[in-house]
């Protein structure tokens, strides 16, 4: 019994991360509908930033996550306003797509020139000592009690904004429509970069809690948590807040109990498999609503 609890805590520690980098998929699908899958590599970039701080300069940890959360921040501005801006209005969708998976690869070869693709041991930046349950034989570790914290905190905090500050409001209408939203006076372009910046800051944080957590890191770190995490914003119900939360949770549990019971080697297959089924029951996912075109 002591095992299945270790398990389903680390389990939901691991989906609370993946709940993190999905809050930045299904705000920037629900408001600019666009997939931005750079969105991994940018935990990657995160990940070094606060290396590179702690490493190169001795920077206290709570400095290197500011660190890391400005230069993803500006990352996420600058991709959107270079790469994806200009082709908003583009015929295809298909263009912002393949254009999202050439900055996705040109984050991972940028990374590869200057930081070499030997793997960097992480050092954690939690201090926090480990929590001992049930005589010993339950472990939480500190990057565990610091995960999961931040991953309700963000999503407070998230929900908060969007209901109560005129920035929010801004990127709900803007989410409806954003013809409507720029006749009201809103500042679309400016809303969606709000939305990048945003986005980018939290996978930041992902990025150092996920290699806090497992403390090594690579130039292709953010690529299958950048995956899995989609999954679980598509798995909770694109463009719900809440639904990228309940998704991320639910497929890190997945994900440690199908590694712990069933296969170490099948743990991915499993997780995708279990998205295949959701979506062939509720093709919306699991707290997705079905939107009627108007024609």
């Amino acid at each position: 019994m002591s095992s299945f609890v270790s398990y389903l805590i680390n389990g939901i520690s691991l989906g609370s991360v993946y709940a993190i980098i999905a809050l930045g998929y299904t705000m920037v699908y629900g408001i600019a509908k666009m997939l931005n899958f750079a969105h991994g590599d940018v935990i990657m970039v995160g990940g070094y930033a606060a290396l590179t701080m702690m490493t190169v300069s001795g920077a206290h940890p709570l400095l290197a996550i500011l660190v890391a959360v400005i230069v993803c921040t500006t990352l996420g501005i600058t991709i959107e306003r270079v790469a994806y801006r200009p082709l908003r209005g583009a015929a295809s969708p298909l263009a912002v797509l393949i254009t999202a998976i050439g900055v996705s690869y040109l984050l991972q070869n940028l990374a590869l020139l200057i930081f070499g693709a030997n793997t960097k041991s992480f050092q954690s930046v939690v201090t926090i000592p480990p929590i001992k349950l049930a005589d010993g034989a339950i472990n939480i570790t500190g990057e565990t009690i610091v995960t999961i914290a931040a991953c309700i905190v963000i999503m407070v905090g998230l929900t908060t904004f969007i209901k109560k500050t005129k920035a929010g409001q801004a990127m709900l209408a803007v989410s409806e429509d954003k013809g409507a939203a720029q006749l009201m006076g809103i500042n679309v372009n400016g809303t969606i970069a709000l939305t990048f910046a945003i986005g980018s800051a939290l996978a930041a944080i992902a990025g150092v809690l996920l290699c806090s957590a497992y403390p090594s890191l690579t130039p292709y770190t953010g690529a299958m948590p950048g995956i899995k995490a989609f999954v679980a914003a598509v798995f909770g119900g694109i463009g719900s807040i809440t639904g990228a939360m309940i998704g991320g949770i639910l497929l890190g549990v997945i994900e440690i109990l199908g590694k712990a019971y069933i296969s170490s080697q099948m743990a991915d297959a499993i997780v995708f498999a279990v998205l295949i089924i959701v979506l062939l029951v509720k093709p919306t996912g699991l707290l997705g609503k079905q939107i009627q075109e108007k024609v």
